[in-house]
């Protein structure tokens, strides 16, 4: 094979998200071994894995579970990525900043299997706040991470739920831009942060 068609038509499937027609496709779930073809293979399953994660508002895939996600195995073909080449494509995803791989701790845990997913990068994330911030007559009030992820304001946001390292550093963006601060107790501790509006 020398070339992968492009991803212009979905499939429809059991799942609501509109698969692209690459995805019935066998060889795309082989590793290709002419290097112009895989470098290819590697753009769709970036473009691929960023619109699954950004439809379902999954925040990470940890591989050792979600390779058994239809995302990388698709039953009606009987063609499933193998581990390895996940890890090669996610591994893709960070070194173009669409990812991270998240280390974990103790003996049993494999390095790179677990990756926070950046459909939207923390930049983005931090003008999507600072919106609503403006939006809601937040400036120059204090709210817990809590408040700001699952709190009654952000139920219609699209940041409901947002990965906690995903927030840490958007919050840390605007930080540097002067829009807001964390605010500590007497103890040292982190109490919440204090939004100053867009600059």
């Amino acid at each position: 094979m020398s070339t992968l068609p492009s991803p212009t038509s979905t499939s429809s499937r059991s799942t609501s998200f509109p698969f692209p027609s690459i995805y019935s496709f066998p060889p795309f779930f082989t590793r290709q071994p002419n290097s112009q073809t895989w470098t290819s293979q590697l753009s769709l399953w970036n473009s691929l894995i960023l619109a699954y994660c950004r439809y379902n508002r999954i925040w990470r895939i940890d591989l050792n579970t979600a390779i058994e996600w239809d995302l990388f195995n698709n039953r009606d073909i009987n063609r499933s990525l193998k581990l390895e080449t996940s890890k090669e494509v996610l591994d893709s995803m960070v070194k173009k900043g669409d990812a991270e791989w998240v280390s974990g701790s103790g003996s049993h845990v494999s390095k790179n299997t677990s990756a926070i997913i950046y459909w939207r990068r923390p930049e983005e994330w931090a003008n999507i706040i600072a919106d609503w911030i403006d939006s809601t007559g937040q400036k120059n009030t204090i709210l817990t991470l809590y408040e700001i992820a699952e709190g009654d304001l952000s139920l219609s946001q699209d940041f409901r739920g947002i990965d906690p390292t995903i927030l840490r550093k958007a919050l840390d963006v605007l930080i540097r831009r002067g829009q807001a601060q964390i605010m500590k107790s007497a103890d040292g501790e982190e109490a919440g942060v204090k939004f100053f509006g867009s600059q």
